[in-house]
């Protein structure tokens, strides 16, 4: 066979000395996306004015709704944490008004949340470090404050031992 036939037939391919990864660097999984000719009966494609235009316009809509679903997203945690907050000062109130209080509270000043031995719980105005030795109760569970809405807000948070 001549040289000239031997290119017409093809030759046999050496799967010994295929450089795969030069061959992937070659390749594309969706050919007909390319934008010039994959083949030697394919044309380039070139988008149009209009095309670009409509593709500019997608990104730029695109762009502002996920903006403002971002913004909407951070207004909705907030939100969410506000509530947990009065949540949480609806049950630390239920908390205190279910306690001994021996005198009445003014709005705005601190107090402090304890469990006497016996399991009853009390309203003072004595902090903790100021009881000395002449404690009669078991911990101190909170430093509160009374809001003008007549819920409690905790301060602060004691465990068992700080007491």
């Amino acid at each position: 066979m001549t040289k000239k036939q031997d290119d017409k037939i093809g030759r046999a391919v050496d799967i010994e000395n295929i450089d795969l990864a030069q061959m992937k660097l070659k390749t594309v999984d969706l050919p007909g996306l390319v934008e010039y000719a994959h083949s030697v009966g394919g044309f380039s494609v070139v988008p149009t004015e209009q095309g670009v235009i409509k593709g500019r316009a997608m990104n730029a809509m695109q762009e502002q709704t996920q903006e403002r679903l971002d913004m909407i997203l951070e207004q909705m945690r907030t939100l969410a944490k506000q509530a947990k907050e009065i949540q949480d000062r609806v049950e630390i109130s239920h908390y205190v008004y279910d306690a001994e209080i021996k005198f009445e509270p003014v709005i705005g000043k601190k107090y402090f949340l304890y469990e006497k031995d016996d399991g009853v719980k009390l309203l003072s105005l004595i902090g903790p470090k100021d009881w000395g030795n002449s404690k009669s109760f078991k911990s101190c569970l909170a430093q509160v404050r009374l809001l003008s809405d007549h819920t409690w807000k905790v301060l602060e948070r004691f465990d068992q031992e700080s007491s």
